[in-house]
């Protein structure tokens, strides 16, 4: 399978493509957690042009930064060389020119210059925004970009002209990466390696799904063995990292409510909030609620990690090393496989949600998850024209039947929720299902108009490759 040099990220590159050619000043932030191909996305859009800046800031003093930057920029403005060592003087003179400057991990400049946000609002507000000058800032550390450049306390507040928050490819788009074309693999590999652009390079084409765990996550000389403790300890800094780990390996096993996140972790419930938000702020986790509740008013939350690598990591590998390195090249069939099915089960579900739009049309107000008390769904789409779409989803080896079909029914019942501007609620049932369908649920589903079946295939039908670049 032949991969492709880029892939996606269309919105992205034609929004910075046409700022970059616009005949006005722009200041533009590109952010986003590390390994989501920030830097190859802002290299991407300017590589055909010739009055450019590209420079990626490193861990060193502000003076060291200004003599890197200048040699880097010199090689297209000579001009540089002569100019004042000052963040304000250079940049002014790089907008005379009608540059296109990229500043690159830009959080690490902030660490050495905590007034650099300031001198770039002053020469912004004195000079640059009449000017031509087209100024990125890109930077992976969340907290830093939020709290010194678009949060209301930052001196560049207000002056930024775009934001692109870069997110995980999506499945679409990651599967184009995946050595695999079986459509449950590709599931699997999406259980695994998310759509991480660095995950996805990391990949070996001609090995399979189990062989690729073992040797870029469970192998200790593997390059992603220690990605979720490396980005933990540096990225983000965070301190107190015992507790983080604590916390999110309780989700990762499957303990998703505060209560049981607390108890596992032995810690305050009250004081699990803080720990909490500050997961959520750097993407790693995120709040389920009912998908009927008000999300102002529901107390109902429970939690997950959003990157999937995490998830397995956290699972498998954090506090196993001893384990793994007795099994050694045995680590995924002795240590993974007897569970692989029961993991990919919450992954599965969150899949048929996202594809729940493309499978079922319609104009959906939420889509997600709902339990009350001892009843719980894994599908549940509110559409505008009344329709409660319900589903159950199976990723086990059991072929689904009619009486998953009643069971689905009937909790169907116990949700309260009534349709938009007074209509009649109808309901429509969906199976999706890894291992297929039993003769008497097909046979169901043909007497029925209410009732859809989906197996992993049709799924990933509704996340349709695009062109890639």
């Amino acid at each position: 399978m032949e991969r492709p040099r880029f892939v996606n990220r269309e919105d992205e590159l034609e929004f910075l493509e046409s700022r970059v050619e616009r005949e006005r000043a722009d200041l533009l932030v590109v952010y986003g957690r590390r390994r989501l191909g920030k830097s190859a996305l802002v290299r991407e859009a300017i590589q055909d042009r010739e009055n450019t800046v590209y420079w990626q800031a490193t861990e060193e003093t502000d003076d060291a930064q200004l003599t890197n930057f200048v040699e880097t920029a010199s090689e297209t403005f000579p001009l540089l060389e002569d100019i004042q060592r000052d963040w304000e003087a250079l940049l002014r003179a790089l907008s005379r020119e009608d540059a296109v400057v990229i500043l690159d991990e830009f959080p690490y400049l902030i660490e050495s210059n905590e007034a650099l946000p300031s001198k770039i609002q002053r020469v912004w507000d004195l000079h640059l925004q009449e000017s031509e000058i087209t100024l990125v800032l890109v930077g992976s550390s969340i907290s830093i970009m939020e709290d010194k450049v678009l949060g209301g306390g930052s001196p560049l507040y207000g002056r930024r002209t775009g934001t692109i928050d870069l997110p995980p490819l999506a499945l679409a788009d990651a599967k184009q990466l995946y050595p695999t074309d079986d459509p449950d693999s590709i599931l699997q590999s999406w259980g695994v390696f998310g759509g991480t652009p660095f995950y996805l390079q990391a990949l070996t084409p001609t090995a399979s799904l189990a062989e690729n765990i073992n040797s870029h996550i469970l192998s200790e000389h593997g390059v992603l063995h220690n990605e979720p403790e490396f980005l933990l300890r540096t990225e983000f800094g965070i301190r107190e990292p015992q507790t983080y780990y604590t916390i999110l390996r309780a989700i990762a096993t499957g303990k998703r409510a505060a209560n049981e996140i607390a108890d596992f972790v032995g810690i305050d419930s009250n004081a699990l909030g803080s720990y909490l938000a500050k997961l959520r702020r750097i993407r790693l986790i995120e709040r389920d609620i009912p998908v009927t509740a008000n999300p102002n008013a529901t107390r109902k939350s429970r939690y997950r990690l959003k990157e999937p690598l995490f998830r397995f990591w956290f699972r498998y590998v954090y506090g196993q090393d001893g384990k793994l390195a007795q099994v050694g090249d045995n680590a995924y069939e002795q240590l993974v496989e007897p569970t692989f099915t029961e993991y990919m089960g919450p992954m599965f579900e969150q899949i048929c949600q996202n594809a729940l739009p493309s499978l079922v049309p319609n104009v959906y107000n939420g889509i997600g998850y709902w339990w009350h008390q001892h009843h719980e769904l894994d599908v549940v789409g509110l559409a505008d024209d009344g329709t409660l779409v319900a589903g159950e989803c199976k990723y086990t080896t059991r072929k689904m039947t009619e009486g998953d079909l009643a069971d689905l029914e009937r909790t169907t019942q116990h949700i309260q929720w009534s349709p938009p501007a007074g209509t009649d609620r109808d309901h429509h049932y969906c199976c999706f299902c890894r291992s297929g369908f039993s003769a008497d649920l097909k046979q169901a589903a043909t007497n029925r108009d209410d009732v859809s079946l989906f197996t992993p295939d049709d799924i990933l039908n509704a996340f349709p490759s695009p062109q890639a670049n």
